[in-house]
């Protein structure tokens, strides 16, 4: 499964590069971003990344990886892919909604073991770019 998601991430890069973006997937499997660069106007980057099986209204953040991504010196952005849509999130650029526990997997590919996990619950709207399919 892993393999897989690196494959979507890998592309998602290649199709914004299209789009003149210059972006590179992250070198480590641990790096807080799944790719770095520059946007098109050549700002440093991170982009931080997630392909959903299903449609939520909201667009789940961990606050854990918030903050470490707002520590890194650049533009920072969060892409989410559903069944629904694609949506780019300029975290550097909006109001974040109140901190919510949910439950959570603890870990995304190994076990089944859930955990309360301080989160942000993105709307639809704050996305910088939406495109549907």
């Amino acid at each position: 499964m892993i393999n897989y998601i690196k494959e979507l991430e890998r592309d998602k890069v290649i199709c914004l590069n299209l789009k003149g973006w210059n972006l590179k997937p992250s070198k480590y499997d641990d790096d807080v971003y799944d790719a770095y660069g520059r946007t098109p106007a050549g700002s440093i980057c991170y982009i931080e990344m997630k392909f959903r099986n299903d449609y939520y209204e909201t667009k789940l953040l961990e606050k854990k990886k918030y903050d470490s991504l707002m520590k890194l010196v650049g533009r920072k952005f969060y892409y989410v892919n559903d069944k629904i849509g694609e949506y780019l999130f300029a975290l550097d650029r909006i109001t974040m909604p109140p901190v919510e526990q949910r439950y959570c997997p603890e870990t995304t590919f190994w076990g089944n073991k859930k955990v309360i996990k301080d989160v942000y619950l993105l709307e639809e709207r704050q996305a910088l770019k939406i495109i549907a399919k």
